[in-house]
């Protein structure tokens, strides 16, 4: 039985498609703890705006997101952290936009029909939660996986992009640098 679930861990360790998927979403579930933490005790105990507790915990969830995604969901130790975490924070800037608007939309949505005259003041302060839940679902699966999945986590060459758009010159690229990635690459695999 043990060498089975050992076997099982293994498989869902290596492989890409829906293993790669299931790891993106314990990754997800892991900063998403992580940022409902943040943002309750934000709320809760040092009296944040629950819009501003958003933000931060969502940026507290991203900073944990990015190393899970980065060393086990997307295994992109051969892509170079600097530009992983450049192409991560263009990212998680539309991801922190998102989630606090969305957040603060649909909770005051829902404050114009919740009764909150008759409810408890623990359920007035956290009605932002069920909202923040949902908000947090649909940019997840929307954006936030898709964006890493497709954009972040890859090791692409974006200067050949730039050069054929015309937006960099081919004369533009220093001969050093290329040598310097390639040596980068050989020296990670």
């Amino acid at each position: 039985m043990v060498n089975r679930v050992k076997e099982i861990a293994k498989t869902v360790n290596e492989k890409g498609g829906v293993f790669m998927f299931l790891r993106a979403q314990f990754s997800s579930q892991v900063s998403s703890l992580t940022d409902f933490l943040v943002s309750i005790i934000l709320v809760n105990f040092l009296g944040v705006f629950y819009g501003n507790a958003t933000l931060f915990g969502n940026i507290s969830g991203g900073i944990v997101n990015c190393i899970i995604n980065y060393k086990w969901t997307f295994k992109a130790q051969g892509s170079n952290i600097k530009y992983v975490i450049i192409k991560y924070l263009m990212v998680w800037v539309v991801n922190l936009f998102l989630n606090r608007q969305g957040t603060v939309w649909v909770t005051e949505f829902v404050m114009k029909w919740v009764p909150v005259d008759s409810l408890p003041a623990i359920i007035v302060e956290n009605v932002f939660l069920i909202p923040k839940i949902i908000v947090s679902i649909i940019v997840g699966f929307g954006w936030n996986y898709n964006m890493q999945r497709l954009f972040v986590y890859k090791d692409r060459d974006y200067k050949k992009y730039l050069v054929k758009m015309g937006l960099w010159k081919a004369d533009d690229v220093n001969p050093e640098d290329i040598k310097d990635e390639l040596r980068e690459k050989d020296d990670a695999q």
